[in-house]
């Protein structure tokens, strides 16, 4: 089922490490003070948005960008509106300005040709799965374990956008990093690098798997096209 949804990029000019997008999330969220919609940071009180994350925070060719998908489109206006562009990232005070602003629609649906994609930082494994994967002997076995993850991912990213495919979704890891760690909350989680291909059209820069919403498991596509 095709359906058309909007996509905003705003990208800022500040130069951003990997390791401080969840600052520069939290300095978002602060910037709008009580304004700050639950898509900004989905949690309220002692509850949160179990869904899937619709603003998200990224480096976009090393700058700090902001990704807006479906109602985080509109949501983002209350950013431009209220927020300051002094920030306070951490402990250092940045002025955070506006380098571009890239609205679009995007279709998300299945194809009959296949699409490769990159996914940088993907956290497949959670403290349930990962002795799973620990204790699988061979790479085959491995990979075959990865893509199921990987299927369940996109799967979570459509359902999370009322999107409902009413064919195969299919999909097939081409190539995987050796695994490496990145922090959260003073926990290390193991990481890949991937390569895909699958008939599921999926736009630039959005996030799926753990941590999503804060520079993990950031999708692009290989502009390349793979007849079946």
């Amino acid at each position: 089922m095709e359906k058309r949804i909007p996509i905003l990029i705003v990208q800022f000019a500040y130069e951003l490490r990997s390791i401080d997008i969840p600052r520069f999330r939290g300095a978002v969220i602060a910037s709008l003070g009580d304004k700050a919609d639950i898509l900004y940071h989905n949690h309220t009180g002692e509850n949160f948005r179990y869904s899937y994350p619709l603003i998200q925070y990224k480096r976009i060719h090393g700058k700090a960008a902001i990704v807006c998908i479906a109602d985080g489109a509109e949501k983002i206006g209350r950013f431009f509106s209220s927020a300051s562009s002094d920030f306070l990232l951490g402990a250092e005070q940045i002025k955070m300005e506006i380098e571009a602003v890239r609205p679009s629609q995007f279709c998300i649906q299945l194809w009959k040709i296949s699409f490769r994609y990159r996914i940088r930082r993907w956290l497949p494994l959670n403290s349930e799965n990962y002795k799973t994967y620990m204790e699988l002997d061979g790479l085959k076995e491995r990979i075959t374990f990865l893509e199921k993850i990987l299927t369940g991912n996109l799967l979570s990213f459509t359902k999370g956008l009322d999107i409902h495919l009413d064919e195969h979704l299919e999909c097939e890891l081409t190539a995987v990093s050796e695994p490496f760690y990145v922090m959260n909350k003073n926990v290390k989680l193991m990481a890949f690098d991937i390569e895909f291909k699958s008939n599921l059209s999926v736009p630039d820069y959005v996030g799926i798997g753990k941590n999503a919403s804060i520079g993990c498991g950031v999708i692009t596509r290989i502009r390349e096209k793979i007849e079946k």
